[in-house]
């Protein structure tokens, strides 16, 4: 694209300031920065930032009378479930499985910046006895819950996976999966696909160079998983292959049910297009948004949004009214993402104001001390307002829950909560199969051999475990750094 047709189409918009520095780019930093701008949609860029602006000066005056909790009909919860009812689902689930109607949309695009790690976070080892990756966990949770569809149904499916990376996670991501042989999955069953990005804008809307021959610009935010569906031939995939159930979870939680069949089951059940895994709030003033109703429509709250009286509000049980957690943990059916990834364009954008370097009037990169400008994101669950059949399921947060987002300085949602959160848990599988272990001992169950806690009896009953940290291995695995099959 030539110097002039770049002047033209900026100056239209207003946004020539882009190419202020040309006269001082060699060639090949003409050539990047061209077709960057080139990928650019400028005119559409101006409208996102008036859409997101003029959202952000309509105050949306939340009464607590426009707020109402999910309703009983549309939410369950796994612990309040019978075993029947639970295994009623699994067979389900099981059933979609193995007929292979099932993907999982793995939201992997965060570059674990808040960890220090410097890079994707599916990487991330957070120190157990075997070692592994938040990657390598998941996918051998695939494999398990593969084999168990087949084990109940006699028909062996495959589970679809479908992860989404961002412009700096992709190579790297795609090529630790190769290096590592995919995790024993078929790489045919894995498909990666690359989030979109935004720029960032000034105040007054212009976009920002972080240097003089690139744009400064963001991920889109895990709401940016729609156009990528669309414009990455994601959902061909989909149609192609027959899946018509989506397990959506983000890479970040280590102790996520992958492809759950108890939720798929339940969700193919209740004829679900949409729906969202929740915890039970601990507090009311626990810092997370809220799964409820407002006027009538099915949304995320933010916890800041919620006055005292509402977020404090109990029934009669005693459980806070206002108490389904989100977890970033959802389901979709195939029509229902073909549907809103149809009109994703009008999905509400959220504004954050951050400090962003850029290149000031004289040429000079500049890091700011405050905000000086905006990032734009949109939010998976802006979608859930457009389902017709919208449900929720409530499950145990210390058997489904832990994030992980901060290093461990944090001392909360760490490497080390992480860790401790799935070791107690497999320290309550072993305890429920009759084993016999001690609060002070480390066990890690591998995912080839325990998907939930099942398949466990016949290894642990009775024995008495002692040796810390150990890893309990499925026959499958290599013997090293554990056992196979026996304490």
């Amino acid at each position: 694209m030539s110097y002039e047709t770049l002047k033209e189409r900026l100056t239209a918009h207003g946004q020539e300031h882009l190419i202020k520095y040309w006269p001082e780019l060699n060639e090949n930093e003409r050539e990047q920065l061209a077709g960057e701008i080139g990928k650019l949609d400028i005119a559409e860029m101006n409208t996102i930032f008036r859409r997101a602006m003029d959202s952000t000066k309509v105050i949306l005056e939340k009464t607590d009378d426009d707020l109402k909790p999910i309703p009983e009909s549309h939410y369950e919860t796994v612990p309040g479930l019978t075993k029947e009812k639970i295994q009623e689902y699994e067979n389900i689930g099981f059933k979609e499985i193995s007929e292979g109607k099932v993907g999982v949309l793995l939201l992997a695009g965060g570059q674990a910046t808040r960890l220090g790690f410097g890079h994707p976070k599916g990487m991330y080892n957070v120190g157990l006895p075997s070692k592994k990756t938040l990657f390598q966990i998941q996918a051998e949770r695939i494999l398990r819950v593969q084999n168990m569809a087949a084990e109940s149904t006699g028909k062996e499916g495959k589970i679809t996976w479908y992860i989404m990376t961002s412009e700096h996670t992709m190579g790297p991501t795609a090529e630790y999966f190769k290096n590592h042989s995919y995790f024993g999955l078929n790489e045919e069953n894995i498909k990666f696909f690359e989030q979109g990005t935004l720029p960032c804008f000034d105040f007054d809307g212009k976009i920002f160079l972080d240097k003089k021959h690139h744009v400064s610009s963001t991920p889109d935010g895990n709401g940016g998983l729609y156009r990528a569906l669309k414009t990455q031939g994601v959902l061909e995939d989909i149609k192609r292959r027959g899946v018509q159930h989506l397990h959506a979870h983000s890479v970040d939680n280590i102790l996520t049910k992958v492809a759950d069949p108890v939720f798929i089951g339940y969700c193919k059940s209740k004829n679900a297009d949409c729906a969202a895994k929740v915890v039970s709030k601990s507090t009311p003033s626990e810092a997370v948004g809220v799964v409820c109703r407002v006027n009538g429509h099915y949304k995320v709250v933010e916890y800041s949004e919620l006055t005292d009286e509402a977020a404090e509000r109990r029934n009669p049980d005693g459980r806070l009214t206002f108490r389904a957690g989100n977890i970033c943990n959802h389901y979709f059916s195939s029509e229902f993402l073909t549907k809103i990834c149809d009109y994703e364009t009008k999905l509400k954008l959220h504004v954050a104001k951050k400090k962003i370097p850029y290149v000031d009037e004289n040429g000079v990169r500049q890091t700011p001390s405050e905000p000086n400008g905006i990032k734009l994101e949109k939010f998976i669950f802006d979608v859930f307002e457009f389902a017709e059949k919208f449900i929720c399921l409530e499950v145990a947060r210390d058997v489904e829950f832990s994030a992980l987002k901060n290093s461990d300085a944090a001392k909360k949602d760490c490497p080390s909560t992480a860790k401790e959160d799935l070791l107690r848990l497999h320290r309550k599988y072993i305890r429920e199969a009759g084993g016999i272990i001690g609060d002070n001992v480390d066990v890690e169950i591998s995912p080839l051999l325990s998907y939930g806690g099942e398949n466990l009896e016949d290894l642990v009953k009775n024995e008495v475990f002692t040796i810390s940290p150990f890893h309990l291995k499925s026959i499958y695995e290599s013997t090293t750094n554990g056992v196979n099959g026996n304490h």
